[in-house]
């Protein structure tokens, strides 16, 4: 596929005037979560809602990471979503999570998001 980058936002949810931008997310189909540095999101008053989740790296290598709550906005879409509050030495990731919150799509060959088109119905 390739490799990219995004820019994003991320707002505090229940304080909306509390946001951070982020210039450089690589986006990241093969994780579910979307992954910011912990003291990104401290610093706009997210908070650890679910300590110690398990998670397992591509090399196999398990860890634990706490989630918090975010609003994430990439362009002129946004989504609520659950965000890692990744560690020194961890990846910053946008993941399929909130690419599908997002409605938006990898269009791999020139390496952007797109909008992935109306939502399904029941």
């Amino acid at each position: 596929m390739g490799s990219f980058n995004v820019g994003c936002r991320i707002t505090n949810h229940v304080e909306r005037d509390k946001s951070v931008r982020v210039p450089r997310l690589l986006v990241d189909t093969g994780s579910e979560y979307t992954w910011i540095p912990g003291d990104t999101l401290a610093k706009i008053g997210i908070t650890r809602e679910k300590k110690d989740l398990s998670f397992v790296m591509a090399n196999g290598e398990k860890i634990t990471r706490s989630v918090g709550f975010g609003i994430i906005h990439v362009d002129r879409h946004f989504t609520i979503d659950e965000i890692v509050f990744a560690e020194p030495g961890d990846l910053t990731l946008l993941g399929a999570r909130t690419l599908e919150g997002l409605s938006l799509a990898v269009d791999s060959r020139r390496k952007k998001l797109v909008a992935s088109g109306p939502l399904p119905a029941a």
